[in-house]
């Protein structure tokens, strides 16, 4: 039985903003891009939260839920080195860690003898240590794997700590609704609770070859998360899926010729990009583009080799399904997976 502990720093940028100038820790508080750069919510303070304020929301709408706000510009630099303490403080418990992000990460701490073996004390033990030596708060989940642990640090944010242990895995699962799901979107979400499903507990009533008819493959996925199952271990390593470069314009693209110009400088910065990665093998390749309605459309093909003569016809066909100004243009390839990579080399 695996201790997984999933660790996530609440608001980490507005955090570590906070810590710096503590006169903001009352004050409404975002960090991303100019409303006149038609900048985008990178995270939020949870006083900002109370006015419905979000991540991924555009500045012009947060500022109009909050008049009042305060905006600060990303300081990426001084964010990487929190995230660099935090890290080293993770490294002292455990060596099995698996970033997921800046500002988050999970931990394999099942054979750590420390704290008499507790993971929760282990959990106790992290967020006191964070708090002293960087200045923020984390959240952390305890549970068996990695899918229950990282809905347990969400648990209780901010500043929270809840742990599942193995014996009361059915019964959170019971009330749990099915769209803290990985995996669960809208429309699946959609598609179950029109047949009444709506939780875990529902979830696990539903036989195998049902759910295996209504959603293919995912129908296994859905039917081992309704009872608490995730076998996957935590990687050290991380492999990286893609690779892609996309830029959001200050004034949207009025034409599909002026986005083919700008498409031939994303080609370039890609291959800049795939470089610094020593040109690892692509399996596809793909345009994503981002009407001004905020429609996003992609378009991807296979390929070997990402060449302006191929992006720009994937480009074409997706603009065609709107053909509308652009506000957000992107190229990026899909990588070869390893262990596709190892059987090539058996052969």
């Amino acid at each position: 039985m695996r201790k997984i502990l999933h660790a996530d720093c609440d608001c980490f940028y507005a955090a570590v903003e906070m810590r710096d100038n503590p006169s903001l820790r009352h004050t409404p508080l975002v960090i991303g891009g100019r409303t006149e750069s038609r900048g985008v919510v990178a995270t939020c303070n949870y006083p900002a939260r109370e006015y419905g304020i979000r991540s991924a929301m555009s500045m012009a709408h947060a500022q109009r839920l909050c008049p009042h706000l305060q905006r600060l510009s990303p300081d990426f630099d001084k964010y990487r080195e929190a995230s660099q303490q935090v890290q080293a403080i993770f490294s002292e418990l455990t060596p099995l860690i698996e970033p997921l992000s800046l500002d988050e990460a999970f931990l394999d701490v099942t054979h750590v003898e420390r704290m008499k073996g507790s993971a929760t004390w282990m959990a106790q033990w992290l967020k006191q240590e964070v708090q002293q030596r960087v200045g923020i708060t984390i959240s952390v989940g305890v549970a068996p794997n990695k899918f229950l642990a990282k809905i347990a640090s969400d648990w209780q944010k901010p500043d929270g700590l809840y742990t599942i242990t193995p014996d009361q895995v059915s019964n959170f699962l019971d009330q749990l609704s099915i769209t803290k799901l990985h995996g669960v979107g809208p429309a699946t979400a959609k598609k179950l609770e029109a047949q009444g499903i709506h939780t875990c507990k529902e979830l696990r009533a539903i036989e195998l070859p049902i759910l295996l008819e209504e959603f293919g493959k995912f129908g296994v996925r859905l039917h081992e998360l309704a009872r608490g199952i995730d076998e996957r271990p935590v990687k050290v390593e991380r492999e990286r899926k893609s690779i892609s470069v996309e830029t959001t314009f200050d004034r949207d693209l009025p034409s599909m010729t002026v986005c083919r110009q700008e498409i031939t400088e994303l080609v370039m910065r890609l291959e800049e990009r795939m470089a610094r990665h020593q040109h690892p093998a692509i399996n596809k390749l793909f345009v994503k583009i981002r009407f001004d309605d905020f429609s996003i459309t992609t378009m991807e093909t296979a390929g070997r080799a990402p060449e302006l003569e191929s992006f720009l016809p994937l480009f074409d066909t997706a603009w065609h399904r709107a053909e509308r100004p652009v506000r957000l243009l992107g190229v990026g390839v899909r990588l070869v997976s390893e262990d596709a990579q190892r059987q090539m080399g058996l052969f």
